[in-house]
């Protein structure tokens, strides 16, 4: 098994333990044992269980960069994409957290080293989010000042709310087709599309 797979089975391994036991519940001897690896080679890769467990949120957040690349590249008018990124931004956060069972609570305990793990991933974003504004301006759709700014107040938004989104706290009494009419909607206006330039 190459290096690159044996890598990948651990951080697999691990995530499925998370899942189930907790970080605190999980050994490094777990893990070894789990993935029928042993722990000289998982100490080949990893230092120690926050390394392993850092790991596991980066290959997470990869495939959530993965996923951002397809609605950049989506045949939609920009303010579309815009809403579209937003929603899969959230969607897939919420799946992660889900996904992962206990692992929830540690999620948003050691919100520092989340926070390291998803740098790389924020920078993307704010990259993906600057192409769909710098789309816009160009096709006359959006009018606005500064693109890298908007990037920036777009994606600290929707990072803030991640946490009332997975608890299903946001736009109480709407179903999540009304909810992306309305922020459809927002961010229009935001952007200063007009109806014109909609429709067009």
């Amino acid at each position: 098994m190459s290096i690159s797979k044996t890598r990948q089975k651990l951080i697999e391994v691990a995530r499925e333990l998370f899942a189930k036991k907790g970080i605190d519940g999980t050994t490094m001897n777990d893990i070894a044992t789990a993935s029928q690896k042993g722990r000289r080679t998982l100490y080949t890769y990893f230092r120690n269980k926050d390394e392993v467990y850092y790991a596991v949120i980066e290959d997470e957040l990869e495939h959530l960069s993965e996923e951002m690349d397809k609605v950049v590249k989506l045949p939609t008018p920009p303010d579309q994409k815009i809403v579209a990124l937003i929603y899969t931004h959230l969607n897939l956060i919420k799946d992660v957290v889900k996904r992962n069972g206990t692992l929830r609570a540690e999620f948003f305990r050691d919100i520092s080293l989340v926070e390291r793990a998803r740098r790389k991933f924020d920078l993307e974003e704010i990259n993906a989010l600057r192409k769909i504004l710098q789309e816009g301006v160009d096709s006359g759709m959006f009018k606005i000042d500064h693109v890298n700014l908007a990037a920036d107040v777009i994606h600290y938004a929707v990072k803030g709310i991640e946490i009332p989104f997975m608890y299903d706290r946001l736009g109480e009494g709407l179903s999540m087709e009304d909810s992306v009419h309305v922020v459809e909607r927002f961010i229009q206006r935001a952007l200063g599309v007009t109806s014109n330039s909609n429709n067009s």
